[in-house]
């Protein structure tokens, strides 16, 4: 099962609904590029709402009779919500597409134009989120809290969707260990990031325990921002802590796999202590050809603001349910979950676990 996890500033005061409804919950993608207009694949910006990523995809293969390897997508989102993001299909020549008669439901096409080459998964800056609230309690402490995410950051946990149902990819990641052969790649692969997933939380959450979390010392692997390139502190003087404060670097913690850890000294002791305790999974996902890699331990939201919304703003039929309601809105980078930073913003219900129970299995996630 996924470890418990710790709370950057304490236990949140305030508490919450969210995805009461499916507006409530707004997704934009971000590439790093848009399409040049000419090449074999067609890409294609939607808007979607309460569709599954893998559902459309599917209508998509159907209505230009090619095969669903052909039409790729740069990440997983969720149904239960409002988003826009980027498809593409492998159509190869010079036909010019007419896509008045796509109809898929839930979707909404808004552009489309062909690129010289295929969109692949995680190619992609990040997403924008806006999320609004409801019965929202201790709306002063929730604001204060707001303002020490955004100047803070949270810590950068893989977010319980990784891990299914009660924990379900972790258990299926076990047997894959001890030898159950499952054939589908795409499930396999689900359950492998589950148990890397585990190992990079549990080191986070011991890093939390420590009070180390914002602290570097030297042993420490950094990783520079807005990259993925890392680097080996050997010694811990001003300027790197002021590049810290800066979050031009941040620290890092495993993404489990073959090689020798990264870290040395007190780090080290810390990343090797977790490994003893997850035996099963160090040993196990070097066999499937997994390789040592670092993960940033904080996550920095961008492109923030948060709102109080005036009761006018709500369905008349929920004024009797709801004491206040709020609008937050951010940018988080490319693999992470928004749920990770509401949970160290307030204690939530996810509302679709009782709307629709399909709506919180593994392909229903926000991976990007």
């Amino acid at each position: 099962m996924p470890t418990e996890q710790a709370y950057l500033h304490g236990k949140p005061a305030s508490s919450g609904l969210l995805r009461s409804q499916i507006t409530d919950f707004k997704v934009v993608e971000v590439l790093p590029f848009l399409p040049c207009g000419e090449g074999e694949h067609l890409f294609i910006y939607i808007r979607k709402t309460g569709a599954n990523t893998l559902f459309v995809a599917r209508e998509l293969a159907k209505y230009f009779q090619v095969k669903e390897q052909l039409v790729s997508y740069a990440g997983l989102k969720d149904r239960f919500a409002v988003t826009e993001q980027w498809f593409g299909v492998h159509v190869p020549g010079k036909q010019e597409y007419d896509l008045t008669d796509l109809v898929i439901e839930g979707v909404e096409i808004l552009s489309y134009k062909r690129h010289n080459k295929k969109l692949r998964t995680g190619a992609l800056l990040g997403n924008r989120f806006e999320l609004i609230l409801r019965e929202v309690t201790e709306i002063k402490a929730l604001t204060q809290r707001w303002q020490k995410i955004v100047e803070q950051g949270v810590p950068n946990y893989f977010g319980e969707q990784r891990f299914g149902i009660d924990g379900g990819n972790i258990e299926r990641a076990l047997g894959l260990f001890s030898g159950q052969k499952v054939k589908d790649k795409k499930k396999r692969g689900i359950y492998l990031s589950a148990a890397r997933s585990h190992i990079f939380n549990s080191v986070l959450n011991e890093r939390i325990e420590q009070g180390c979390f914002n602290n570097v010392v030297a042993g420490d692997v950094l990783m520079l921002a807005g990259t993925q390139s890392v680097f080996h502190l050997d010694e811990v003087d001003s300027t790197i802590t002021q590049r810290f404060i800066d979050k031009d670097v941040d620290i890092t913690a495993p993404m489990w796999g073959a090689g020798e850890l990264m870290t040395s000294g007190e780090p080290l002791a810390l990343e090797q202590k977790v490994a003893e305790q997850n035996v099963a999974f160090c040993q196990g996902l070097p066999r499937f050809g997994l390789k040592q890699e670092r993960r940033r331990i904080r996550l920095t939201v961008s492109d923030t603001a948060i709102e109080l919304l005036p009761f006018k703003e709500l369905p008349s039929e929920n004024l009797a349910k709801v004491s206040n309601a709020v609008k937050i809105s951010f940018f988080l980078p490319a693999g992470c979950y928004a749920t990770t930073v509401l949970r160290e913003l307030l204690s939530y219900q996810d509302m679709t676990a009782r709307i629709d129970k399909r709506a919180v299995t593994p392909h229903q996630q926000v991976l990007s």
